[in-house]
């Protein structure tokens, strides 16, 4: 089952997925998985994936963008930094940032770093 990528104006299906289903992209610093874009019952558009973040790594400046959207960590330590604050994280950490605001994330570990987002227009 591929990632679910709805850009024909149809709404995600509810399923299920593991990550070896989710579309990859092999980046220099890391690995992009997409599972879940397109809109929702509720949010018209909505993107789901994880980036597993080489360790030094960061996969862009800070940037802004119009979605809202929250980060999990799941492995790995690293610093967020978040509307002018920066934070160190690791597992069980979370962050949410408000559409337009300067976000980011840097692995600061001797491994790679795991986190999960998501990221939503209402």
């Amino acid at each position: 089952m591929p990632a679910f990528l709805m850009a024909d104006g149809k709404k995600i299906p509810n399923a299920t997925m593991g990550e070896a289903q989710a579309k990859v992209t092999k980046e220099a610093f890391g690995d992009l998985r997409i599972y879940f874009e397109g809109a929702t019952d509720q949010i018209k558009s909505m993107t789901a994936g994880s980036l597993r973040l080489k360790a030094g790594m960061s996969p862009h400046p800070p940037h802004e963008h119009p979605e809202e959207e929250f980060m999990v960590i799941t492995e790995g330590t690293g610093e967020i930094f978040c509307d002018g604050k920066t934070v160190k994280v690791g597992p069980g950490s979370m962050m949410y940032c408000g559409a337009n605001k300067s976000h980011g994330i840097r692995n600061t570990g001797k491994s790679s770093l795991l986190f999960y987002f998501y990221k939503w227009k209402a």
